[in-house]
């Protein structure tokens, strides 16, 4: 996540108030009760509804129900009872007089606004109230049936990110619900000159789970002004387990978000795909008017010293993840959408704002749900916190955690060059001293006894446990997209010379240990005409032009191939330590800019029995010593075939002569 200027502008107008400096003395958090059942929030029983809501400091709270999402007078208000571990409760009437409704406390004389409670799973338009609904009851044909695809080993895992507008909503993209869930569910779609898009897009690149941005209410979308077409990524939550309006086809039907959601999950694992959200639990767009602090004011934000909100999400705010309260919420909310929507993976937003223990209670939460639920997230956060190092959830206390992944920002920015200075080059572009920064990425952060860890751009040692936990990648939607970032990297390069940079990146990215990841879009050249932060640039700037599918159409079938060349052969796809450390040897003497390896030994059980991998990062041609032997050559800088290129026989003390910029990979 990049921070916007203008983070939760629309939240404030929706909501009515802007963040207030705290300043005044804290209360004791760790003396409220709390509350250990599993029925908070809007629950369902043969038809019965139940609301329960924690607020422990609260005098009183009071349900008002309303007929509609918004707008209008309350049909009926009724007093909560107060309930044991802070909790307030009421059992609704039958049938439902409403469809709608919110909760006020009265907290020191004074009473709160009207918010839906922290739990709340359905609401109506803009999110300003929840739903009577029972989200179990909003389902698609067939949904009981639903099953994720099998997945072995979390380094099977090749990850496409993608926003639901840019997958379908350019002009060309044969997409008739553009924008919206069921948009991406399409397939069969068709672009110029005939290229597949949107979902059949995916499906014919190859990888195994699509990783949607923030797919959870948030608040820069007015849901009640479509034909407006705004745009956001998305990184500003309102409510954490319910479904964004503006992506379903009626916002202001509850059913709607959740039907269609489910229904976009049920088509992607009917083609083998599985889908990962975008989770944002480590701030809300706006502290003061959300359900949070209306309902137990400072509880679920950390604070300064001083009293006020502290912020490690650069965003205004950062959630107290520690507080036994907000932790339940953030673990019952990740359960939920794996158990009610089917989901396979989560990407935590800014993990790093997390506490180590609650990113463990959600492991072990989902685990209850499916071991191959795969979580992963950005080991760092934006600013200091009050929280000490030693508790967050940042790459360095990977090691503490199990089977939970971070992104490796050492290969990423080793290969391209630095994230925010952009005119800086990295190794594919010809930046010299980066060699130990990328074989860092190559064996997925782990321990490896040929790597010289004081060499590498930013861990100066291993941060991963197994390959699965590092997420290996050269771009994603934060900054510069990956030809944007060569092209202002490397100024008066040709194009042909930028495609050889951006091909190296990914073959280095997809031959490495670990799991790969790939911004949906670079595999034809994707551009945003230069911007850095497309959080809220409009579609033209956003949107895949499929145009561009077509114009390099060679170059999206080597990411096609190369990917293949990864799901074919488990040699790259390791799943231990120990496997790596035993089957990937470094080359010795390799000249400056160059690396090179070899996956001996059937490694992983591949049919392969010796893999030599060569990188020239160099824009110049170089010679590089292998050992002496027969190669079958199967990539070959933009050439890919599995079943061979060429035969090269290479003698003792016969040099190789690799081509600039240019990945060689030889079998014997």
């Amino acid at each position: 996540m990049r921070i916007p200027s203008l983070l939760g502008l629309l939240s404030l107008i929706v909501l009515g108030a802007a963040r207030p400096e705290r300043a005044a003395k804290l209360p004791d958090f760790t003396a409220y009760p709390t509350y250990a059942g599993s029925d908070l929030g809007l629950t369902f029983v043969r038809g019965q509804a139940r609301l329960r809501v924690w607020a422990p400091t609260a005098e009183a709270l009071r349900l008002k129900l309303y007929a509609s999402g918004t707008g209008g007078e309350p049909v009926a208000s009724y007093a909560m009872q107060k309930s044991t571990g802070g909790t307030w409760v009421y059992k609704m009437p039958v049938p439902l007089p409403c469809r709608f409704y919110v909760v006020q406390a009265t907290i020191g004389g004074q009473p709160m606004a009207e918010v839906p409670d922290p739990y709340v799973r359905a609401v109506g338009l803009n999110g300003l109230r929840g739903a009577l609904l029972d989200p179990a009851t909003a389902i698609p044909a067939g949904w009981p049936d639903d099953q994720r695809p099998r997945l072995k080993h979390a380094t099977d895992i090749v990850i496409g990110e993608a926003h639901v507008r840019d997958l379908t909503q350019h002009p060309q993209s044969g997409v008739r619900r553009k924008g919206r869930f069921l948009g991406v569910a399409e397939t069969g779609t068709k672009g110029p000159e005939g290229v597949s898009t949107g979902l059949q897009h995916l499906l014919e690149l190859g990888i195994t789970h699509l990783h949607l941005l923030p797919t959870n209410d948030f608040a820069s979308i007015d849901e009640s002004q479509p034909a407006a077409n705004r745009y956001n990524w998305g990184y500003d939550p309102l409510h954490y387990s319910v479904p964004e309006g503006s992506y379903a086809t009626d916002a202001a039907d509850p059913a709607s978000r959740i039907r269609e959601l489910k229904q976009l999950v049920q088509t992607l694992h009917r083609h083998d795909l599985r889908l990962v959200l975008d989770v944002v639990y480590n701030h809300t767009a706006n502290a003061a008017r959300s359900s949070f602090d209306q309902l137990v004011p400072g509880y679920y934000y950390r604070q300064n010293a001083d009293g006020r909100y502290s912020d490690a999400t650069a965003c205004g705010n950062e959630i107290a993840s520690e507080r036994p309260m907000v932790r339940k919420l953030i673990v019952e909310s990740v359960a939920y959408w794996a158990r009610e929507y089917h989901v396979d993976g989560f990407r935590f937003d800014l993990m790093g704002v997390l506490d180590i223990r609650t990113m463990r209670a959600v492991r072990v939460a989902l685990d209850e749900v499916d071991h191959s639920i795969f979580v992963y997230g950005e080991g760092w956060t934006a600013g200091p916190s009050p929280l000490p190092e030693a508790e967050r959830a940042v790459k360095v206390n990977v090691l503490k955690l199990n089977r939970v992944a971070a992104f490796g920002d050492e290969l990423r920015d080793g290969v391209k060059g630095h994230y925010a200075r952009q005119n800086e080059p990295g190794f594919a572009s010809g930046r010299p001293g980066l060699e130990e920064s990328v074989k860092f990425g190559i064996v997925a952060a782990t321990q490896h006894p040929q790597l010289d860890y004081g060499k590498v751009n930013y861990s100066k040692a291993p941060w991963a446990n197994e390959p699965g936990q590092a997420i290996n990648y050269v771009a994603c939607h934060d900054d510069r997209v990956l030809w944007d970032k060569l092209t202002v990297a490397n100024p008066g390069a040709t194009e042909a010379e930028l495609i050889r940079m951006d091909l190296l990146s990914n073959t280095i990215v997809f031959t490495s240990q670990g799991v790969p990841f790939l911004p949906v879009g670079d595999e034809f050249l994707r551009t945003k005409g230069g911007s850095h932060n497309s959080y809220n640039l409009p579609d033209s700037v956003n949107q895949l032009d499929w145009a561009r599918k077509a114009r390099y159409r060679p170059i999206f079938e080597f990411y096609r191939r190369l990917i293949a060349l990864r799901r074919t052969h488990p040699a790259f796809r390791l799943p231990t330590r120990e496997l790596v450390q035993q089957h990937l040897v470094f080359l010795p003497a390799m000249p400056p800019n160059t690396i090179g390896y070899e996956l001996q030994n059937h490694a992983g059980g591949d049919p392969w029995g010796t893999i030599t991998v060569l990188f020239n990062g160099n824009r110049t041609p170089t010679q590089v010593a292998v050992p002496a032997g027969t190669y079958t050559v199967v990539l070959r800088g933009a050439e890919l075939n599995q079943k061979g290129l060429e035969k090269l026989t290479i003698t003792a003390n016969q040099p190789l002569t690799l081509p600039a910029s240019t990945a060689l990979i030889l079998v014997k």
